[in-house]
């Protein structure tokens, strides 16, 4: 386990993630946690919104579906932005 800690490319990878530096590798993995954060802030959203009338399971798993078809694009022209103008 120590092995794995100590290892050189964790280590630059971690390093990347904390100060902020975007790379193909750093740029996939936000991408997926700001998928993951629209996917349950869809859900959410879903069941606040037609809860009542369309059940909240349904409802939740439809904004959860549908929350990310608005995010990536947005997601993705940020990174591109980020790195054009970094």
């Amino acid at each position: 386990m120590t092995e794995f800690f100590n290892d050189t490319n964790l280590r630059e990878f971690i390093s990347y993630m904390v100060t902020g530096d975007l790379t193909l590798i750093t740029g996939l993995l936000w991408l997926v946690i700001a998928t993951i954060i629209s996917m349950i802030g869809g859900a959410i959203g879903g069941m606040m919104l037609a809860g009542k009338e369309m059940g909240y399971y349904f409802s939740a798993t439809l904004g959860a579906l549908f929350a990310p078809a608005g995010a990536i694009p947005a997601i993705i022209f940020g990174f591109a932005f980020l790195t054009i103008f970094q």
